[in-house]
């Protein structure tokens, strides 16, 4: 296989293991900052590999549009374009081109749409996403699939299902020939349980090399998205990873990986970074607010961060007030850093086996859950 994965502890359903791929080894359970556009907004790769990132995300469809796949090839690879070294994954684009794009049509043979720069006509088949996906070079691969918005009824949500499981057969025999990239699996199903069970059984039965839950976190009440991983997650294999797609909030990742969960994306840490918001261990800070104006205090004085060794509240919000570009960075920067220690402590109670104390001791100080994308 292009990959291969290892769990070398368990606490309950909670994994702790290895991603070991041909350019790094990736230790779960992991966050995987987005970078969607061939950049992790406001960070340099060194800055990433400073805080001991393994892995990051960019996204199918933004690069197929922009720059454009020819122009990534003749660089050499999205590595070398975007001057990263380690593992990337890259998500097929499906979700992109149907939340971006309303000018969309759908049938059995793909998705045809405008681009949401200059409402030029593209056509994305499973062959197509996955060929595009070879020319970027990526290590870990998402077959296209069809999602649905939320709410959305059940006979549509079935439809989209089974398209979903037609077309991760077609995206498996178009890419065969790949050996350095893995090929997952994109378990839809909307809120259904018995759609899920379906889904998950049939790709299975494909043996990818990994499995992604796509379609929760896209404004479906937490508990609801919580219930559907312990619907889904029991029917995958011991022996593959797990990749919940679109989940970046601390009180959300700790739940996944409490039911099993390995691998985590979301444009959340970024996003809200540059709004002035900051995670800390009670939950989050908006830096812009007044009553930070004179707290030299650290953003999170628990934070060993760069940032939170050298700059204060207080400079910080000063900086996002004036618009300068030194803020954004400061917080997005924390932010992942933030991330990346908190699944490092998560990974180092699993193989402890003390996950349960830390998960209840979370709880007891996490006070703000905003909705991810927040």
């Amino acid at each position: 296989m292009s990959i291969t994965f290892q769990v070398i502890a368990r606490c309950g359903a909670a994994r702790a293991g290895e991603i070991k791929t041909e350019r790094g080894i990736v230790k779960t359970p992991a966050f995987m900052p987005v970078g969607t556009q061939a950049t992790v907004k406001a960070m340099t790769p060194e800055e990433l590999k400073e805080m001991g990132v393994d892995i990051i995300l960019s996204n199918t469809y933004h690069l197929y549009l922009r720059p454009g796949t020819e122009i990534i090839a003749q660089a050499g690879g999205l590595h070398n374009f975007m001057h990263w070294d380690g593992p990337i994954l890259t998500d097929s684009g499906g979700f992109q081109v149907f939340s971006l794009s309303p000018l969309r049509r759908i049938d059995e043979e793909g998705v045809t749409f405008r681009s949401h720069h200059d409402g030029s006509s593209h056509f994305f088949s499973p062959e197509k996403a996955v060929e595009v996906q070879n020319i970027l070079g990526s290590d870990i691969i998402m077959p296209l699939d069809h999602v649905v918005p939320y709410p959305c009824s059940y006979e549509e949500t079935r439809e989209a299902m089974e398209r979903t499981i037609r077309w991760a057969e077609r995206s498996k025999k178009a890419h065969h020939y790949i050996k350095k990239q893995a090929l997952f699996a994109i378990i839809q199903g909307g809120i259904y349980e018995d759609l899920r069970e379906i889904c998950a059984q049939e790709l299975v039965k494909m043996d990818f090399p990994g499995y992604s839950i796509g379609g929760l976190s896209v404004g479906e009440p937490k508990e609801q998205m919580y219930h559907l991983l312990d619907v889904t997650v029991p029917h995958l294999p011991e022996e593959r990873p797990r990749y919940l797609m679109g989940v970046g909030s601390a009180d959300a990742l700790i739940e996944g990986v409490r039911r099993g969960v390995d691998l985590f994306d979301c444009v959340l840490p970024t996003r809200i970074a540059r709004n002035g918001r900051v995670m800390v261990s009670q939950g989050y800070l908006t830096l812009r607010n007044a009553e930070f104006a004179r707290d030299f205090r650290p953003i999170d004085p628990q934070c060993s961060c760069y940032v939170c060794r050298n700059y204060s509240r207080a400079y910080i919000r000063h900086l996002l007030k004036a618009n300068e570009i030194l803020g954004v960075r400061l917080t997005t920067y924390h932010n992942l850093y933030f991330l990346k220690r908190f699944m490092e402590k998560i990974r180092m109670t699993i193989i402890e086996n003390t996950f349960p104390q830390f998960y209840n001791e979370f709880w007891v100080q996490f006070s703000y859950l905003p909705q991810d994308g927040e």
